[in-house]
């Protein structure tokens, strides 16, 4: 991937693999001891797809490995949220 400057990225819409949107791109983490970058942050913005999953909560981390392409949008692997059933204990015998 390759990107001039790393404030190319901020205001990039991003989007799923699967065309969902996500959000925008509103600040990069990087790694300064081994020049690379870690994260987008993500603003996502009512209506998105990173919404529907994280609720009212903004910023949404995205680590970078999750970037699949930067270009006039930035595409991440969809994610497919999964819910989490906790199995009852049996009950205990007398």
């Amino acid at each position: 991937m390759n990107v001039r400057n790393f404030s190319d990225m901020i205001r990039k819409d991003v989007f799923t693999n699967k065309g969902a949107f996500g959000g925008k791109v509103i600040d990069v983490d990087l790694d300064l001891e081994k020049y690379r970058v870690k994260s987008l942050v993500v603003d996502a913005v009512r209506g998105s797809f990173l919404a529907d999953l994280v609720g009212d909560k903004r910023g949404v981390i995205v680590p970078f490995t999750m970037v699949q392409s930067i270009g006039d949008i930035v595409i991440i692997k969809h994610i497919t949220p999964t819910s989490v059933e906790t199995e009852e204990a049996p009950p205990a015998e007398n």
